[in-house]
């Protein structure tokens, strides 16, 4: 079973490429209260309420440190701790705290893998899905990471 916690990134970018269902690959999608609201100081995606997901409170003592992440990567990062689960961000500062931390960690690619793995995605969709996040959205991501993701949904 795949629990995982998501902070703003992936939520945000797989929208811009109308790929938020991507995430239902995972049997449990945690979203904190704060990322939920930095989400609606922008604009909470419509199409996360297609999705189930819990939204969940962080205890904040379990980390210590200076993280020097913005709240919501925070808080994620905690439940993740907390949750023995699975920390789904984009942001490098918070992949590496997470590593540092023994958190296992993927990106919006590493989400769009796993559907592909559950046989929800066809590789070829799967490929143009992370193409599109390269051309597509405010993601930076280089050809390597590409090619390593398409060769990551091989069989």
């Amino acid at each position: 079973m795949i629990v995982a916690v998501a902070d703003t990134g992936p939520l945000i970018h797989l929208n811009e490429i109308g790929a938020i269902d991507v995430l239902s690959a995972v049997d449990g999608l945690l979203i904190p209260q704060t990322v939920y609201e930095e989400l609606k100081a922008g604009t909470v995606p419509p199409a996360l309420s297609n999705l189930e997901y819990e939204l969940v409170e962080a205890d904040m003592t379990e980390l210590t440190g200076d993280l020097n992440l913005d709240p919501g990567e925070t808080v994620a990062l905690e439940v993740a701790s907390e949750r023995s689960a699975i920390l789904l961000t984009d942001y490098l500062e918070a992949r590496d705290a997470a590593n540092d931390l023994s958190i296992e960690v993927h990106g919006s690619i590493g989400v769009i893998v796993l559907a592909y793995q559950r046989e929800q995605l066809t590789k070829s969709k799967a490929a143009e899905l992370m193409r599109a996040l390269q051309t597509e959205t405010s993601l930076f991501i280089t050809d390597s990471v590409i090619e390593q993701g398409v060769t990551s949904s091989s069989p």
